[in-house]
């Protein structure tokens, strides 16, 4: 059993995080603050091809590894968290599922773009009473003729602020739950299709988080994505590798929280000497750095899995959850040890509070990684 990374990836990693470090943690403070996608980071990003990091080299992108795409998001997240879902909405949730399952039109519609600066993708899944129960979709899409007509209401559509295409989930077939779900192309610009103001939201802002509403939204039968009534199997599987990424953007997240506050202890005196001396600030770092390699070793698990097995649901429900978990510990211990100097806004510290919380929230809560999980160990238990 071997843990190190190849030298290949570590000098990924090595790449991705002189970039974070160079342009993206200057800006992070004012992403926040204004609540702006970041047009200029995202296709700086995509020069560097960290907007397709797994999509094939043949279809325009970076062809790399899921341990090497966990490593980037995880540099990226120490630095923004918001510009690491950005690339991991575009990535895992749409350039995937359009390789893995689109068709050659489709591939070469959209692929070579979104795995460059050209285009951005964005996932429309949520609806209002669709959340954690997201085959429930009341979003409907009537075939009509060579066309379908999408109506509905989307919500937390991360990316749409800039989006170029979207993929758009809708029940060909109601009142059957997931089974009636089909998964569409929708273009950015339809006609019918119309995004709200961005989402004033508590973390991750800057993210260009919209609701949508779909009115007779006309789609081409080109634009369908597999097979009618394949939908929610697709959206599963993207967000096995989304969760993947997520779990990265958590360990990112507490990583930055654990810097800020290891430095902030050696700085900081009390008494006549640093923080950094006193047991109890001592125990809360060293519980902040223990969860947090056991996290990161969570999810590089199962980035692996991702690149060797047919489906790594379980083992990327089991690293969102605790890397999610963790970081949201390690922000709140990082608190703690600034007390006062860290609880006022602006802070680094307020920020990394406020970005954590998304992740134990988007691409499945905390309590359906939990359901994923047992359901995997009770599918194992012997009758």
């Amino acid at each position: 059993m071997r843990l190190e990374l190849t030298d290949d990836q570590d000098a990924f990693r090595a790449s991705v995080r002189q970039f974070a470090e160079a342009r993206i943690a200057p800006r992070a403070a004012d992403i926040d603050a204004d609540n702006r996608f970041p047009h200029d980071l995202v296709r700086e990003a995509g020069a560097r091809g960290l907007m397709g990091v797994t999509i094939p080299i043949a279809d325009g992108g970076a062809g790399r590894d899921y341990v090497s795409y966990a490593l980037a998001i995880e540099e990226i997240a120490r630095a923004s968290a918001t510009l690491a879902v950005i690339l991991a909405v575009n990535n895992s949730l749409v350039g995937e599922l359009i390789a893995e399952f689109g068709t050659p039109p489709q591939r070469q519609a959209w692929l070579r773009r979104l795995a460059s600066d050209e285009a951005i993708g964005a996932f429309a899944l949520s609806e209002p009473d669709a959340g954690t129960d997201a085959g429930q979709q009341r979003t409907s899409a009537v075939r009509d003729g060579d066309t379908y007509r999408l109506t509905g209401r989307k919500v937390w559509v991360a990316n749409c602020e800039a989006a170029d295409v979207l993929v758009v989930f809708a029940a060909t077939t109601p009142d059957i739950g997931g089974r009636g779900v089909s998964a569409f192309l929708v273009p950015a610009d339809a006609p019918g299709l119309r995004a709200g103001t961005t989402v004033d939201s508590l973390g991750v802002r800057g993210l260009g988080c919209r609701h949508i509403d779909l009115d007779d939204v006309r789609v081409g039968a080109d634009g369908l994505v597999g097979q009618e009534g394949d939908g929610f199997r697709i959206a599963l599987w993207a967000l096995d590798g989304g969760r993947v990424a997520i779990a990265a953007q958590a360990v990112g997240i507490g990583q930055a929280a654990f810097d800020e506050a290891l430095a902030h202890a050696r700085r900081r005196q009390t008494f006549g000497r640093p923080i950094g001396r006193y047991q109890a600030v001592q125990w809360m770092l060293a519980d902040m750095a223990t969860e947090l390699d056991a996290a990161r070793m969570l999810t590089y698990r199962a980035a692996a899995a991702k690149d060797t097995q047919p489906r790594c649901t379980t083992e990327a429900a089991m690293a969102k959850l605790y890397a999610s978990e963790a970081a949201h510990r390690a922000a709140d211990r990082a608190m703690q040890i600034f007390a006062a100097a860290g609880y006022g806004r602006g802070s680094t510290v307020e920020r990394l509070v406020r970005d954590v919380r998304a992740t134990e929230i988007y691409q499945g809560t905390s309590e359906v990684q939990r359901m994923v999980i047992a359901a995997s160990e009770i599918a194992q238990v012997q009758p």
